[in-house]
């Protein structure tokens, strides 16, 4: 008997894997940016995985003029086909509901903002597409398609035209859909990148004078308006709601720091979702993210996002960094 369809079919699976391998950075990223939970987006690239799989088997996907476009389609349609199941889940969440931190830099050693820049040179390109959490607590406000043509036309640059092909919607319904989405991220989001040394400077003063216990220090870094969002999923300590203003915020820091770290931890300075940020760990496993958001005018401290929940540490467990293209196919 012949072994040809034994040689043929494992070629194929070898073909497959190979371009599924080589687009999942991109797949990852994407999709991150639609869902905002790492666990998610594992989900759907697996789904993704094994739809491309049954596309590509016995032809080795040679009927296929783009791969990586047809790949981009399965993923972001699996996406949205998934936000109903989110949503429920949001609608019994205890407490505010936050992104999961996605850390898209190398460790970085207090003090060294040349270690920052090091890890942004090392990095691959599009894992630094994944947008700031404070971005992504704006993206939840789209609706499901506005912000799948975001993510797609914003951070990733597709036209028009290919987010319609993917959409299955026609040119002029993604542009009024992007038009809607991108009014709506400028009114409660303007555009502004703030400087990453200073928000790293920023941050260690923020984080020495909340452990120093340093009240004024803390006061100083504020905004008057600054709001403080906390998640800890009903798993660990966080406020039940936002908490706004600049002396609510400062002792309620300073007293998480106080009285609710444990009493060996380690701080260690990591970018997280592109931004300068600080990943508390505890017996050598995360345990807290915290990012600060910073004023486009005088660089005070606006928001704080305070990620406490332990489900959503995989994404900044240095053991298991997300997206990486050698844990492709599983």
């Amino acid at each position: 008997m012949s072994d040809t369809p034994t040689r043929h079919a494992a070629a194929a699976g070898d073909r497959a894997t190979a371009e599924f391998v080589s687009h999942r950075e991109l797949l990852f990223s994407v999709v991150y940016n639609m869902l905002g939970g790492v666990a998610d987006t594992e989900d759907v690239l697996q789904e993704t995985w094994l739809a491309w799989t049954r596309r590509s088997a016995g032809t080795l996907g040679e009927d296929i003029d783009n791969p990586r476009a047809y790949l981009v389609r399965i993923a972001v349609n699996q996406a949205l086909a998934r936000r109903a199941g989110i949503s429920r889940r949001r609608e019994t969440y205890v407490g505010p509901w936050l992104p999961e931190p996605l850390a898209t830099g190398a460790p970085e050693t207090a003090g060294s903002p040349q270690a920052a820049l090091s890890a942004d040179a090392a990095e691959p390109a599009l894992r630094n597409e994944s947008v700031s959490i404070a971005m992504l607590v704006v993206l939840e406000t789209l609706t499901p398609l506005e912000r799948a043509v975001f993510v797609l036309h914003e951070v990733f640059g597709y036209p028009h035209t290919e987010i319609a092909a993917i959409l299955d919607r026609s040119p002029s319904a993604v542009r009024q859909l992007a038009h809607r989405a991108r009014e709506h991220v400028q009114a409660r989001r303007p555009r502004y990148q703030a400087d990453r040394r200073l928000q790293r400077q920023v941050t260690e003063r923020f984080i020495d004078a909340a452990l120093g216990g340093d009240l004024a220090e803390l006061m100083s870094l504020l905004a008057p308006d600054v709001t403080l969002w906390t998640d800890g999923g009903g798993k660990a300590d966080a406020a039940s709601r936002p908490v706004s203003g600049r002396e609510k915020v400062a002792k309620l820091i300073s007293g998480y720091a106080a009285n609710r770290l444990p009493a060996a931890v380690d701080i260690r300075y990591r970018q997280v979702n592109g931004d300068p940020s600080v990943v508390v760990f505890a017996d050598d496993s995360p345990t807290a993210v915290m990012v600060v958001d910073l004023d486009a005018d005088d660089d005070k401290v606006t928001g704080i996002y305070l990620v406490t929940n332990p489900d959503k540490m995989s994404g900044v467990a240095p053991q298991d960094a997300p997206g990486d293209a050698e844990r492709a196919a599983r």
